[in-house]
This record gives structure tokens, sequence and C-alpha cells, in this order.
């Protein structure tokens, strides 16, 4: 007698010893007519545990009677051994699994709301080859095993490399569930995936679809609701679908990726070398299928270091082509999925290994193609979908580091010189141009682009602007450098002198390389005009990014010779005042005096407002370090007039820096008198001025002011506030702010 048959007779027993009918019985238990009917006639597979119990309730059976007709539901169950048998295979254990705790919880809370019947049974895992999207699979499948009863199966869809046919998986899945040939052999493939449907509904399954192709090739194999749990994994996020959980994988965090690494190597290898390590893990680009790699060439290769091995992969050229352990290559992996692409997307790949930065936009893919941003976007997207870009909540894309090897290897392989030079040349000129438009928002003279302009940005603000030039950053330094080493002297100078204005309100550590590379440039074309200007800027760089006053004195003296040359007054002020704030930190007190004084003279002669307004400023600062404060207010006051008078010739962005500047030189004045309350008020002003002008390094200098005249006045809790203020403005502070703020903060009474 089959199993079907047992289980079909001993329930239709119970039923007719009860003398009940079908529909009494269904009555008194909630199973359905039909259903009873059709596992007394052996038609379908044996229900779940609580339908049995259910049935027992029903038929009012006593202990043992329930526990015979459990068994019996037991034994008619397709068992894990009957699975391995069939064509699915069952989930095998990973041995050294290291990390993705994040992501197994989610899949963990996955299979719970599929327990409860609460949310999607289907969960896709995606990502770039060699993420360890099986893996995860595997693991989760190991750990969750014992949460289904009725089954664990794996099938591989072979979906990079010879796809397996739907309906033939469809056929392994219903075998390995027990559905027997004849009843195969009486449905067609519509039938079929309604049968998969129902008994992935009726049981308690979990099942693994591992390395799909496409949504076609996963739709028949999915349930339509129940408790049973669907995995996928899949190069591609599967869009497509509906109604399901998606998880995206990409590399390891670096300690991931180390104890991955050290897993494989053991512990006393690796620990004894744990600084190469920790660097093969970068080179692998944390990518588990590259550790892998990597930590079993070292297996095999016992006899040599670790370090040998950060040797070989720290040649780009070479390092995908190290990444080779049997029979197992990573770039092996990665041609898979670039064989599948269309032509344009295959050609995109190749061109964004060229983008200088960590991440990008669309913009620079249309800077590559010479075409617009929708269009790049669309083959961008082709790419997120075929696992070969990431896509971030932010709107921008990622390629990983070993895949722009590989898209890089492929351009010298398969696009012309001049084409790759081209695209190299469209890149720069955007990059730079753009950079251009957006550093001149802050520039006196020119704030918006022309109409004429056409960006592949938008930039219709200062703080659009700003953005752009901040989170680009990357991007337009390697683009500048670049220009200078091909000797593009005026596009290097253009440049820098476009951040003229806007590199006062952004800290960064690379102000002084942009301004000495348009500095050799300016040399370079032997113009004493061109050299004054970058050299005054690099000065600037010097003493206020860096602190190297004795080099900006140098910079400031050798710019104030090359601007006598060219008999150009502005400059020459602008060449005395860099070198103040150098002398007045030095103490040499008078030497800044002097020079600020013959500047501001330079700057009136000169007709330069913005020089003049600046130059007061600072003489002011000289007048209070020689304990002359009463004149110092007068200057002050004296800009701040100026700026207030109905036809003010500085407008705009300058106006609101130097106001927001003259304020706060009030507040240090009003400090110096001891007039603590003014010196209070100037300040508050300072800092909301300086905030929305985001003048950051003012605003950090003023809430430090700020924050003594309040511990002057006795008012502790909002000194506190003011020092912790500063510290919160973090990386976007000068350095010497910060420890100041944390000085003065520990050195208030206790809270």
């Amino acid at each position: 007698m089959s199993e079907e048959k047992s289980f079909g007779v001993v329930l239709r027993g119970l039923r007719q010893r009860g003398r009940l009918t079908m529909e009494e019985l269904a009555e008194a238990s909630g199973v359905s007519v039909r259903a009873i009917g059709d596992m007394e006639r052996g038609r379908s597979r044996v229900p779940q545990r609580r339908t049995v119990v259910a049935l027992a309730e029903g038929l009012g059976l006593a202990d043992a009677e329930r526990e015979a007709l459990l068994v019996a539901a037991r034994a008619a169950r397709p068992t894990r051994a009957m699975a391995a048998a069939g064509t699915v295979v069952p989930p095998r254990s990973v041995g050294d699994f290291t990390g993705r705790d994040r992501e197994l919880a989610r899949l963990t809370e996955a299979a719970a709301r599929a327990g409860a019947g609460v949310w999607a049974s289907v969960s896709v895992v995606s990502g770039p080859p060699g993420c360890g999207k099986t893996t995860l699979a595997l693991k989760a499948a190991a750990d969750l095993a014992g949460d289904f009863p009725d089954g664990c199966f794996v099938v591989d869809l072979h979906g990079v490399e010879g796809p397996v046919d739907p309906g033939e998986a469809l056929l392994k899945l219903l075998r390995a569930l027990g559905v027997p040939d004849r009843r195969l052999a009486q449905e067609d493939p519509q039938g079929r995936a309604g049968l998969l449907r129902a008994l992935l509904a009726e049981r308690r399954c979990l099942v693994v679809l591992d390395n799909a192709r496409d949504e076609g090739q996963v739709r028949p194999l999915l349930p339509g609701g129940g408790r049973s749990l669907v995995l996928v994994t899949s190069r591609r996020p599967l869009t497509g679908l509906e109604d399901v959980d998606r998880l995206a994988l990409s590399e390891m965090a670096q300690p991931e990726a180390v104890e991955l690494l050290r897993r494989i190597l053991g512990e006393a290898r690796a620990d004894a070398e744990a600084e190469a390590v920790a660097r093969v893990a970068e080179l692998c680009g944390r990518l588990p299928l590259a550790l892998r790699v990597a930590g079993n060439w070292l297996t095999v290769r016992s006899g040599w270091s670790v370090d040998h091995l950060v040797r070989r992969l720290a040649d780009e050229e070479r390092r995908l082509g190290a990444l080779v352990a049997g029979d197992v290559r990573v770039e092996a992996a990665f041609e898979l999925s670039y064989r599948q692409l269309t032509g344009q997307a295959a050609r995109m790949l190749r061109l964004l290994s060229l983008v200088p930065g960590p991440d990008m936009t669309a913009a620079y893919g249309a800077a590559l193609t010479a075409t617009g941003v929708f269009e790049a976007e669309d083959v961008m997207e082709e790419l997120v979908e075929a696992g070969l870009l990431q896509a971030t909540f932010t709107g921008r894309y990622q390629l990983h580091d070993l895949l722009r090897l590989f898209a890089r290897a492929h351009l010298s392989r398969d696009e012309e010189p001049g084409e790759r030079e081209a695209a190299e040349d469209r890149l720069r000129t955007w990059l730079l141009e753009t950079a251009v438009v957006a550093g001149r928002w802050y520039k006196p003279g020119y704030g918006a682009p022309p109409s004429s302009w056409q960006g592949l940005v938008p930039l219709e603000s200062a703080e659009q602007a700003r953005a752009w030039l901040q989170s680009e950053a990357p991007a337009w330094l390697a683009a500048l450098r670049s220009a200078a080493h091909r000797g593009e002297h005026t596009l290097v100078m253009e440049t820098a002198d476009a951040m003229g204005w806007f590199c006062g309100v952004w800290v960064w550590g690379h102000w002084t390389e942009v301004f000495r590379l348009s500095s050799e440039a300016a040399a370079a074309l032997d113009d004493p005009y061109l050299q004054a200007v970058h050299l005054n800027y690099c000065a600037w760089a010097l003493s206020i990014c860096e602190h190297r006053d004795r080099e900006a004195i140098e910079r400031a003296d050798e710019a104030l010779q090359f601007a006598r040359r060219a008999q150009d007054a502005a400059q020459q002020a602008w060449a005395l005042m860099y070198a103040v704030t150098p002398h007045r930190r030095f103490g040499e007190l008078q030497e800044g005096f002097d020079k600020v004084r013959a500047a501001a003279d330079l700057f009136e002669a000169a007709d330069d407002h913005d020089g003049w307004i600046g130059a007061i400023g600072v003489y002011g600062g000289c007048l209070r370090d020689l304990d002359r404060a009463e004149e110092a207010l007068v200057q002050h006051e004296r800009v701040i007039v100026f700026l207030d008078a109905p036809k003010c010739p500085v407008t705009g962005h300058a106006a609101d820096t130097y106001r927001a500047i003259a304020t706060g030189a009030l507040g240090h004045d009003y400090a110096a008198l001891g007039r603590w309350h003014e010196a209070a008020d100037f300040y508050r002003s300072t800092v909301v001025q300086s905030h929305r002008t985001g003048q950051t390094i003012l605003e950090g200098l003023t809430l430090l002011g700020l924050g003594e005249a309040l511990t002057e006045l006795g008012e502790a809790e909002e000194a506190r506030s003011c020092f912790r203020q500063v510290l919160a403005l973090g990386d976007a502070a000068d350095s010497s702010q910060l420890k100041t703020a944390q000085e003065l903060l520990d050195a208030l009474p206790a809270e």
C-alpha cells in the first residue's frame, strides 16, 4: 500500500467509524470538504501538522488515536532524504561563514514573517559577482532548516551561463516535494506551476532558487501565499517581481573581510602578519570571492608570506590575474556578466573605469559618452540590473574596485586609443568647466551662470554649487591634476581662480595643492601678473589652511615682486595682506601693522572695493593686537557703514561675507575692552550670519568667542553649549578650533 493511501485509509476509517460525512467532518474541523476528499483519495500530499490536529479534534479522537493519525501523516510526508535523492539538493553547511550579521537577521525576520503569514514569502538577494549571495542563502537555509519541517531544497538555476529552463526547474521541485510522475504527466506547465503554489502554500518549506537569470525564470517557481519561504539569489535585483523582500549585497566590511581571511589562514598565521592581512582585504576590495581565492592561494603556498601576496596584488594591471586559485578566477566571474551586456552597456562600463572618484552620478556617464543625462542613466541602470554597477540610496553609482580594473582592462583591449583619449578629454573638460561655473557663484562679479550655459547638472543656486563642488571634489581635483600634467595651464589657472572665494567657505585639505598647481601653471606661462595672482592664493592656503606661516610669508613676498613687475597695485596689496596673519601669529605685530596699512592705501588707489574692505577689517585687528581696541572699533564700524550705504558697490555673497567678518570683529573688539554684554551680542549676530553664508571657520571662531564672553558673564550652561557646537562642526571646522573648544569645555565647572 502506498504512503498516500496509508494516510487516506487511516483518515477515512476514523471518519466512518465516527459515522461522519465529509461535510460533517469539514464543519467540525474547519478543513474544507474538497481537501478532506483529496486526502482520502490520495489526490494531494499530506497536510501540515496543524491541519492534522484540526481533523483529530473534529473526529473527537482520544490521545492514542490522535497520535496514530499524526504518525501516519509524518510517514506520508517526503523526507529530506527523499529530496536529496531527487534532482534538487538540500542546503549544505558553510563551515567558515563570516560576518553578514545584519543580512542574516533580515532573512531570519523574513522567515518569521512568512511563518506568520504576514509578509511576502519571497526574498531576493542580489549583488555583483563574487559578493557571496549563494553563500549567504545557504547559510541562512542551514540555520533556518529547523523552522521548515516540510523540507529545505536548493535549485541551481545556472542563470549566468546555460540557464535552466523554468519548466525543468519546476519539475525538479515537484518531484522533490513527492509528486509522482503520473500526476505530473497529467498537468501542463501552468497546471504544474499551480500545483507547486498549492504545495508550498499547504506546507512549510524553504526553497533556495540560486543564481537566477531574470524574473521569467523564477516566476513559475514562486508561491502565491502560505508559510513557505523562497530565497532567490541573482546578480540582478529582479525589479519586475512584485511583493518580494529585497536584500542588496555588496562587499564585506573591513573587519569582516579580515576575519574571513583569519578563518581561512588560521588565526596564528594571520595575526603574525596582521597589517599585511588587512592590506590583502583592501586590495581584494573586500569581495568575498576574491578574499577566498587569496586565502586559498596562501593556504596552498604555506611557505609564502602574506606580504608577498600584498606585493603581487599591489600591481593594478596584474591584480585580477593574480586572483586565481585552481579553477576559480575572480575575472571569470565578472566576464560571465559582461558577455550578457548590450554593446551600449558594455561600452559604458568600460568608460566608467575612467572616473577618478569613488562614486559617480549619471552626469559622468553622459560626459564620457557625449549623450544626455537621461540616456546615460538608462544605460547605467542596465549595468545595475546586471549586477556590475551599484546604485546607492543617495542616487549615486559605485563601481567596485576590482570591477573597475576589469573594465579598464577591457577598455584597453576593446576601445581604440583615440576613443579612450577623447572620452578622457570630455570627462576632464566637463569636470573642470563645471567646477569653474560652480566656484564663480561665490566670486565677486560673477554669481549665477550665464543664460547661455548648458550644463549636465543644475547649478541654479550657491547652495547647489557648493554641494556639487564638495561631493565631486575627488573627481575634479583628479581632473585638475591631469590637466596640470598635460600642460593645460590656462585651464588649471581658470579653475583655481574660480575657487578664490569658495575656498574661504569650505575647510578642505587640498587648497594648498590646488593653488600650488595654478602657481606652477602661471610660472610655465611666465606671466608676472598671473604669477602674482596664484602665488597670493598659495600664500593664503599655506597660512589659513595649514598654518605654514613662514612659507606663507615667502610666497607672499614672491607674489609682491611679480605684482610690482606687472605694475598691478591690487595684487601688490593682496600680497601684503596675505603676509599679515602669519606676522601676527609670530608676534611680529609692527610688521603686520605696516603691511596692512600699506595694503589699504594700495587698494584705495586701485579702486578695489573688495580688497579695501578686507584690508580695513584686518587693519582694525592689528590695532586691537597693539592694545588700541577703541581705534579698532572705529575701523570695523567704518566697514559696516560702507556696506550699509544705499549704493554700496559690493553686493551678494561678498557683501554678506564682509558683513559677518566685520560684525565678528566688533565682538572681538568689545571683548578686548572687557565689555562682555556688547561682545556677546555681536558674537550672536555673527554666528547667525556666518551659518547662513556657510562660513564654517568664522562660525567656529565666533562660537569660541561667544563661549568665552558668556563664561565671563557667568553663563556657564550657554557657554558649554557654544563649545559643544564648535565640536559638532567636526571636520568642517579648523582643527585648532576643535582643540580650543575641548580645552575651554573641560575648564568649565562640572554640570
